[in-house]
């Protein structure tokens, strides 16, 4: 809102300073500002209001050092995450952007499915919430949401670089040819990113056109299909995350904040050209949420650090998971998920793996049989005797190696 009202403030007064509103670097850094001072000092109060109403975790005995201390800390402080997310894009940026839009929709609707889930679990007594099927039947929602409105939506298109030949022919006639120049018409698309693969793009179309070229027309299917997967197994791995103090907030920054640079140079004709990626218009506010979102979390981390003073509860862990599956499916980097949210795919992978196994082998023995000692695997750690900061250091530590390995990807193919 602040930025249509200084647009027009400059537009008819030439009102001073109200021009830096259009920059997308100052409005991102007035973001990650805004959100770090209300995540800061009005979540103190919301964590406050929240141990007054009693809303509690309600910790389950699992042998685990120092759980019992854990007992009656606020949960659902995933709240401050999205209100200290919301109130900098709402001011700050462009509110008729389709990115802007769709990231808007999955914040309010992932937050009111984990809400659900935390209000049942605490004051309806139900330790196990919102039933298995109803929270998948929510992201299955927001996926087909998500991948229809980037499928047919005319604002989502991308660039591509004009054949070589021409390249040349138009350098050749003009003196002045910019990296935009070199670029040919707005497109619909479906083609994404590949990591570490030469010519680096894939077309969803292609997994159906090869039996016949015909069948590109229901291309959306696969589109639509592979956004419900990552939407789905993205919040999954991010509710699995979260099972010690700062883990999954600490973790989901470092995700984001790479996501961001990607959105940034994405959404830069220059810096795409230069760095020979596909360029997506509009993209770039996306850089402004992002921002938002990133100062929200580590705001947060203030009071979830070791010994936290308040736990996010699926209402921020589901949330930060189909914020992070959006975003990457916005700037086509969905298939880099496996590198840059490792964390995440291991928590899953971990769980994945022991419940198999213990099914599998008690089938075969008469008894279940485990490959780790707990999972998701950050128990697993615990269980081994490791001090759960030492085991979520650890953690952020893989993570920034993780986010540098997606950023080279950038050049490196």
């Amino acid at each position: 809102m602040l930025y249509y009202l200084f647009e027009y403030l400059e537009k008819e007064f030439q009102f001073p300073g109200a021009s830096l509103f259009g920059f997308l670097t100052f409005r991102a850094a007035i973001a990650i500002i805004l959100s770090l001072l209300i995540s800061t000092i009005y979540g103190k109060r919301i964590i406050n209001f929240l141990r007054r109403q009693q809303v509690g975790e309600t910790i389950r005995d699992l042998g685990l050092e120092g759980q019992q201390e854990k007992a009656g800390t606020p949960t659902m402080g995933g709240i401050i995450i999205i209100l200290a997310t919301l109130i900098p894009v709402l001011l700050l940026a462009k509110l008729d952007n389709i990115y802007i839009i769709l990231l808007l929709v999955t914040t309010v609707w992932m937050g009111v499915i984990g809400f659900i889930d935390d209000y049942i679990k605490k004051f309806k007594n139900d330790k196990e919430g919102l039933k298995g099927r109803f929270k998948v039947l929510g992201q299955v929602g927001l996926g087909i949401i998500v991948g229809a409105t980037l499928y047919f939506h005319n604002d989502v298109t991308i660039k591509e670089k004009l054949p070589v030949e021409q390249q040349q022919e138009l350098i050749a006639s003009n003196a002045n040819t910019s990296a935009f120049d070199l670029l040919q018409k707005e497109t619909k698309s479906t083609k994404t990113t590949i990591p570490f693969v030469k010519g680096n793009e894939f077309d969803y179309a292609d997994l159906i056109t090869w039996i016949n070229p015909g069948l590109e027309k229901y291309a959306w299917i696969i589109f639509i299909l592979a956004a419900i997967f990552i939407i789905t197994a993205v919040s999954n791995g991010a509710n699995l995350t979260d099972g010690i103090d700062g883990l999954a907030a600490g973790t989901s920054a470092i995700i984001v904040l790479t996501l961001g640079i990607f959105a940034w140079v994405s959404g830069n004709v220059i810096f795409s050209s230069y760095l020979d990626i596909m360029y997506i218009p509009r993209v770039e506010e996306v850089t402004i949420y992002i921002a938002a979102f990133v100062g929200a979390l580590i705001g947060f981390l203030w009071y979830n650090t070791y010994p936290a003073q308040v736990f996010m509860g699926d209402t921020g862990s589901l949330t930060i998971g189909g914020i992070i599956a959006v975003i990457a499916i916005a700037v086509r980097k969905e298939w880099l998920i496996p590198v840059l949210c490792g964390i995440f795919l291991a928590e899953n992978l971990s769980v994945m793996m022991q419940v198999s196994y213990f099914k599998y082998t008690k089938k075969k023995y008469g008894e279940g049989r485990r490959i780790f000692k707990m999972s998701p695997l950050h128990h697993h750690y615990q269980k081994s005797g490791y001090h759960e900061s030492k085991i979520v250091t650890r953690f952020w530590i893989i993570g920034i190696l993780l986010a540098i390995v997606s950023i080279v990807t950038l050049k490196i193919r």
